[in-house]
């Protein structure tokens, strides 16, 4: 690991004024990332990994954070040479590396020679924050999700999961992934339209701090696609998580996903910047 004053190394509960300082110079941006942090503590038992930290002359001016997601914060283009140096002699521990669509090229076209080849390239992912009042009237059916209602959810999420991935989230076992959908719904995150045993819509916010929250896992049901149900869905998605969790919403979907993109643009997203994915 390169030296303390100048480069990288790992950072510890210590440097959390720091780190807190550099997210916050784009909160919503950064949310995934201030998200984990106040979770763990920088605590590696919980990180499940670690946040390096690229270092000018004694002060932090980026950071990334390598646990199963691969995500750089505020990341200058040295930074990024650094990080993809330093990410190369480890290899490969993340299933994604994931970011600003600039700072995503760039690790990658560092790492592919040794962390290659990927499963799935998602080169422009619009970055979306909801910033303006809705085109629809919200569905008033859209409610949070009861813990009782975990196997009526959980097929679902399955079913989302596995079109937006590409693979099931049970192909290494159903026990994680079971478990956090629980989590997300034991905290109130999980938000759906039930009618007779039946998900139409559901949705969930993934990580939340207190400038936002990260809606993620929009699923409608294949039988109601096409009518307008997701829009009217997700604008109360929205007014439930603003009242209820942050004052900010965000997601990022796939470029190509037109429909989906027209959906939230009804529901009053508008695009901040873009995203890339790399999974593998």
């Amino acid at each position: 690991m390169l030296g303390t004053t100048s480069g990288v190394r790992t950072l510890g509960p210590d440097d959390l004024p720091a780190l807190r300082a550099l997210v916050h110079e784009d909160p919503i941006v950064n949310l995934f990332v201030e998200h984990r942090i106040e979770a763990t503590q920088l605590q590696p038992r919980w990180l499940g990994g670690e946040i390096w930290g690229f270092h000018r002359h004694g002060r932090l001016v980026s950071a990334c954070h390598v646990a199963a997601n691969f995500v750089a914060v505020q990341a200058t283009d040295e930074a990024l040479d650094a990080f993809g140096r330093h990410a190369e002699t480890l290899g490969r521990t993340s299933s994604s590396i994931v970011g600003l669509q600039h700072d995503v090229v760039a690790l990658w076209q560092a790492l592919e020679p040794s962390w290659g080849p990927a499963r799935s390239l998602r080169m422009d992912q619009p970055f979306l924050v909801a910033d303006r009042a809705p085109d629809v009237a919200p569905d008033p059916r859209v409610r949070r999700v009861l813990i009782d209602e975990l196997e009526v959810l959980y097929p679902a999420s399955v079913a989302m999961f596995t079109e937006e991935v590409g693979e099931s989230p049970e192909l290494h076992g159903r026990h994680s992934y079971r478990a956090r959908v629980a989590q997300l719904i034991s905290r109130g995150w999980a938000f759906a339209i039930i009618e007779d045993g039946a998900v139409l819509f559901k949705a969930e916010v993934g990580a939340a701090t207190s400038y936002g929250c990260q809606v993620q896992g929009v699923y409608v049901h294949p039988d109601l696609r096409g009518q307008g149900l997701a829009s009217r869905a997700m604008a109360s998605v929205v007014r439930l998580a603003r009242r209820d969790i942050a004052p900010a919403v965000s997601l990022y979907v796939n470029h190509h996903n037109v429909a989906a993109r027209k959906a939230y643009e009804r529901s009053g997203f508008s695009q901040r910047e873009t995203f890339a994915s790399i999974l593998f």
